[in-house]
């Protein structure tokens, strides 16, 4: 879907003056060394990105789009390397591939805020995504059934795309139906058996990602009955825990709930535990392509414990996507979340949750590559849009080192947005609105160690990321 979820959604802003009231406690204790970590070791580059199709031409387009590589090369300052980017959604199954086409894209759209109804692609699209330097995956035309325009495209992305990861076979196949071209007028058979039984046509080196509808039977369904063990590659999961689409209503109290974020993403386990079993057999990766309602670190913290690999937040149509990390002249809130999530799992081999889940008031810890603890993540659910604002008290104890430094995630109220004038702040940084530059430095606080144990005041709508030295 083009334009999901809620305009608001988990800003995780909070106040930079004083409003507080009644200050309550939470305790939270870090174990020596990490738990196994089940859902393997992180990898370097979680948090991506997914661009709606037809706009992956103008989002790479400096005069239109002048913050897009500067806010993805932010991201790849922190972690190492570029964010993973999938290129798809709706229109990638109104899209079909024209190599005579020397241009990236042609569309018509009565409107800017529109999406196209047909799109031809040709030599330029994959010219762009091959200069892109993290993993790319590319989704094409399924719903056409147009075989020929989709096999050719595919080995067009494998000979342009260096960093090509994986082929993504349709968006959304449970919304087809029988008035869809590959139907052919009979009732849908979500199966993509009509493209996997020609793999003898794919590029032998191709990776292909198949989304599946729904839940754990079809994953194993699917790699039985069609034997597509050697091609299938990654498994996808859209989700929406809000949407904004169709007069929807959104409640962003219920949005930025630790509690309802843990019973949200535990859904995922079981089919996260599914494809995990089947990559100890063959190479199998599980990633979700996030639509943008889950584009907040808490959400993000969740579902790696519940075993995604990588995560993706789509940006929809430019001009008409209120929950992007950025725009034609301004770097959103939510890009802020996403350069703070990096932050948190920069350097991190494990993750683990330290609360139960059943409060408003969450706890990560964050271990390295010897199992070691090296960061912690505090965050006060609480929402704050006016009047006294309250603040939550954290201990945590267990902590072996000398002294305790932290970065806060804060701003003005919890429905802050950067385009009223009302950006986040990570512990002082802000990105230009012009070409998503570094504004300012990163202000660390210090916290005192006593016995093992540190306290940390965060108030409403706040989160704090701590440093052990």
């Amino acid at each position: 879907m083009i334009s999901p979820t809620t305009v608001f959604a988990l800003q995780l802003v909070a106040a930079l003056y004083a409003l507080t009231s009644v200050v309550a406690q939470s305790g939270f204790v870090i174990p020596i060394t990490a738990v196994p970590n089940t859902q393997g070791p992180l990898r370097q580059a979680i948090i991506g990105i997914s661009f709606e199709f037809f706009t992956f031409p103008e989002y790479f387009n400096d005069y239109d789009m002048p913050l897009t590589r500067q806010c993805l090369a932010n991201l790849a300052g922190v972690v190492g390397k570029y964010p993973p980017i999938r290129i798809g959604g709706t229109t990638q199954d109104r899209a079909l591939y024209n190599p005579a086409l020397r241009g990236p894209a042609n569309y018509f759209v009565p409107s800017p805020k529109d999406a196209p109804q047909n799109v031809t692609y040709g030599s330029g699209f994959m010219f762009l995504a091959g200069q892109y330097a993290g993993d790319v995956t590319l989704g094409l035309n399924r719903k056409l059934n147009d075989l020929d325009s989709t096999i050719a495209a595919a080995k067009r992305a494998v000979s342009d795309i260096p960093t090509l990861t994986a082929i993504e076979l349709g968006n959304e196949p449970e919304f087809y139906g029988s008035s869809s071209p590959i139907a052919g007028g009979k009732a849908w058979d979500q199966m993509p058996t009509p493209f996997l039984r020609l793999r003898g046509k794919w590029p032998s080196e191709m990776l292909l990602i198949v989304r599946p509808s729904s839940k754990r039977a079809y994953v194993f369904s699917l790699k039985i009955s069609t034997g597509a063990d050697k091609y299938v590659t990654s498994l996808g999961e859209h989700s929406y825990p809000q949407s904004a689409c169709g007069g929807a209503s959104t409640n962003l109290t219920n949005l930025m709930s630790h509690k309802s974020i843990v019973s949200y993403c535990a859904q995922y386990a079981s089919e996260s535990y599914a494809a995990r079993s089947i990559d100890q057999l063959r190479n199998l990766r599980w990633w979700w392509d996030l639509t943008p309602a889950l584009w907040i670190v808490d959400y993000n913290m969740q579902l790696i414990i519940n075993g995604a690999q990588q995560v993706y937040f789509h940006a929809g149509t430019i001009g008409n996507c209120p929950y992007c990390w950025w725009g034609r002249d301004m770097a959103y809130a939510p890009y802020y979340g996403a350069y703070f999530s990096a932050r948190v799992l920069a350097g991190a081999s494990s993750l683990q949750a330290l609360d139960d889940g059943k409060s408003a008031y969450a706890a990560y810890a964050l271990y390295n590559d010897n199992g070691l603890p090296f960061k912690a993540l505090l965050y006060n659910s609480d929402v704050y849009i006016s009047g006294t604002r309250t603040s939550r008290t954290f201990t945590l104890s267990g902590i072996t080192s000398a002294s305790v430094s932290g970065l806060r995630f804060t701003g003005a109220t919890a429905n802050g947005l950067a385009e009223n004038g009302s950006p986040p702040s990570i512990g002082g940084l802000k990105f230009s609105n012009t070409d998503c530059s570094r504004i300012g430095e990163e202000t660390l606080e210090t916290f005192a160690v006593s016995s093992g144990s540190v306290i940390v005041t965060l108030k409403a709508s706040e989160m704090v990321l701590l440093f052990f030295k």
